[in-house]
């Protein structure tokens, strides 16, 4: 296992590439943007500026760490020999960004072990996420975690809220891009909404995660999720007191990611299986 002193490394190194990702594509945005391709529905959009910027995030990982492995959301793989993974979203929340709304982040997390854990299904992390970095340049933001080091947002320690009752719970979620996964979620938030204080959708998974971590959301889950959508953020809200994880009470992946104070977490998880969801 890597030491504590060699995740602060990682974690300084993450937080400075995160930065300086986080400032071009804030420039790059205010000279316009425009759809580069689509993924995988015509609404799944690609910018020019998210491929810049993972390429950009890509040569500053291996000007550093040139024998480390890196996942990228718009392709930027590299095949490590370290036994680290840089899981890297450029721009999460791009159809924010995309329009100009203010919720999009730069994510940036290091894992010991591996980028993907096909025997925990798709979209869940491989090892021990060891440093995360969330960084949103639109509201000037940037929050930090390294494993048992604690999470923190511009030098103040992040804490989730605790002891709050499902009927009181603000929750957090998203929606994914293809026809029939929307309406799998709607019937499911129908299940949801009646039993919680009200639903927040902000477009950013990793922005999600740390407004939980921050207490600006009580709980958060949402299905379809990639590692590099969830890799920084699940570990800064597990840090800050949360309890995350996916499918059954395993590992979170592409089922479901479910993260909210112990208790809470319980409860949550609860009505999402009467909902419909394996929690």
């Amino acid at each position: 296992m890597t030491s504590a002193a060699a995740s602060a490394d990682l974690l300084e190194l993450a937080r400075d590439i995160a930065v300086r990702a986080g400032a071009f594509a804030l420039e790059a945005r205010r000279h316009g943007v425009s759809v580069a391709a689509t993924k995988s529905t015509p609404t799944d959009v690609v910018t020019a500026v998210d491929r810049d910027t993972e390429e950009l995030i890509r040569s500053l990982i291996l000007e550093a760490r040139p024998d480390d492995g890196i996942v990228g959301e718009e392709g930027a793989a590299h095949i490590g020999t370290s036994g680290l993974d840089w899981i890297v979203d450029p721009i999460d929340g791009t159809v924010n960004f995309l329009y100009d709304l203010p919720s999009w982040a730069v994510s940036i997390a290091v894992a010991e072990g591996g980028g993907a854990d096909a025997a925990a299904g798709p979209g869940a992390i491989d090892g021990v996420t060891l440093a995360g970095v969330v960084c949103n340049p639109g509201s000037g933001e940037l929050f930090e975690a390294s494993l048992g080091g604690g999470a923190r947002s511009t030098g103040r320690t992040l804490a989730v809220n605790r002891d709050v009752p499902l009927h009181q719970a603000l929750v957090a979620t998203g929606f994914g891009y293809a026809a029939e996964l929307r309406r799998l979620q709607a019937e499911v938030l129908l299940g949801v909404l009646p039993s919680v204080r009200d639903i927040r959708r902000n477009g950013s998974a990793a922005l999600d995660l740390c407004a939980l971590a921050a207490g600006r959301v009580d709980a958060y889950y949402e299905r379809g999720l990639n590692a590099w959508d969830h890799a920084a953020g699940g570990l800064i809200a597990r840090e800050a007191g949360a309890h995350v994880a996916g499918p059954h009470g395993g590992p979170e992946n592409s089922e479901l990611l479910v993260a909210a104070a112990p208790g809470l977490y319980e409860e949550l998880a609860e009505l999402l299986r009467r909902a419909g969801l394996e929690a």
